[in-house]
């Protein structure tokens, strides 16, 4: 008998888990009663228009994700949630959220084709909540999901009445990556990705109060922003804070050598006040944080999961005045842009 457990594995490594939230122009959510199967949308609630559709935009390589969630009223209610999640441009939070109550499952099909199209869609609804936080629970598809995933659904559920937060809603969801950091999650609209839950840890997310260290063990990253640049926005939380949260972000790789082992990157951000700042750094592969590990528990063999360590990491007037500084003692031009990988 197979008692491998990824998740297990990867704790027992020692794995940093930033730099692993996947990045996704839009999600489209469509509530479904559980049991899912193992690829979720082969599942019996799922209509045939529906599966028919997720396919040929996955076939056609647009960046949407689809996922099932449900949630503890799932298979008794008389209408079916449809919520689409479409990222920002520029500089911004996350992504902007729309929400439809649906007959039934069989109507998702045709209103995610209208919006698709760009063309109205009737029936949206306002949302009370305003972050909905999913929790992967899909245990025929890993089996950490359903050792550490199904409780924490029921922890995180708990927690949120604890506290309060009626404007919070949690969610069971189908797999969006990362088994092996179960229990994971996104939270929407920002589209951040948590991993290695405890309840500790996750009312500290809710809330954004507590200690922010904690990220260093939850944080896998936020699903804007390139997987080694992930690296660098922790660094940065861990600089200002919760208030980074209230930021609107912007990001960019300046240039990279060919094997992405050396990537020159900048960050920018906005304060609530107006304010702003850029942040350049270079993110270096850190060969002893490297890992060859399986990704799943099903997997048959391991996979090299790269990760990167952040220096140099200062605001760009600071690098600006320090190349400066070399270029004058060394005797060359002053010029007032970073050199070159």
């Amino acid at each position: 008998m197979n008692t491998f457990f990824c998740a297990d594995s990867s704790r027992q490594a020692g794995e940093d888990i930033i730099g692993s939230a996947t990045n996704h122009q839009t999600y489209v959510l469509i509530e479904c009663p559980t049991p899912w199967a193992a690829e979720a949308f082969d599942s019996r609630w799922v209509p045939e228009n529906l599966r028919t559709l997720v396919k040929e935009v996955t076939q056609a390589k647009v960046p949407i994700r689809f996922l099932l969630i449900s949630n503890g009223s799932s298979h008794k209610t008389d209408s079916t949630t449809l919520l689409i999640y479409h990222r920002k441009e520029k500089l911004g939070h996350g992504y902007r959220k729309q929400e439809w109550k649906l007959e039934n499952i069989e109507q998702a099909a045709t209103l995610i084709k209208k919006w698709l199209w760009g063309k109205c869609c009737d029936n949206e609804v306002k949302a009370t909540a305003t972050r909905d936080i999913l929790i992967c629970t899909h245990g025929s598809h890993d089996k950490c999901c359903a050792k550490y995933g199904n409780p924490f659904y029921y922890e995180a559920t708990a927690a949120i009445s604890e506290l309060g937060l009626n404007d919070i809603r949690v969610w069971k969801a189908s797999h969006f990556g990362g088994h092996r950091f179960a229990p994971t999650a996104i939270d929407l609209p920002e589209g951040r990705y948590y991993g290695v839950l405890d309840s500790t840890s996750f009312k500290s997310i809710l809330t954004r109060t507590g200690d922010i260290e904690c990220l260093k063990k939850v944080y896998r990253g936020w699903g804007t922003l390139p997987y080694p640049l992930q690296t660098m926005e922790r660094e940065l939380i861990l600089r200002y804070g919760w208030d980074w949260f209230d930021y609107k972000v912007a990001s960019r790789i300046i240039e990279q050598n060919s094997d992405a082992s050396t990537i020159h990157a900048e960050m920018s951000f906005e304060k609530p006040d107006g304010s702003q700042k850029t942040y350049q750094g270079i993110l270096v592969k850190d060969e002893i944080k490297t890992l060859h590990i399986k990704g799943s528990c099903h997997a048959s063999k391991k996979s090299l999961f790269v990760k990167y360590d952040v220096t140099n990491l200062l605001p760009i007037e600071e690098r600006l005045v320090t190349y400066s500084t070399e270029k004058c003692e060394k005797g060359l031009s002053n010029q007032t842009v970073p050199p070159r990988l």
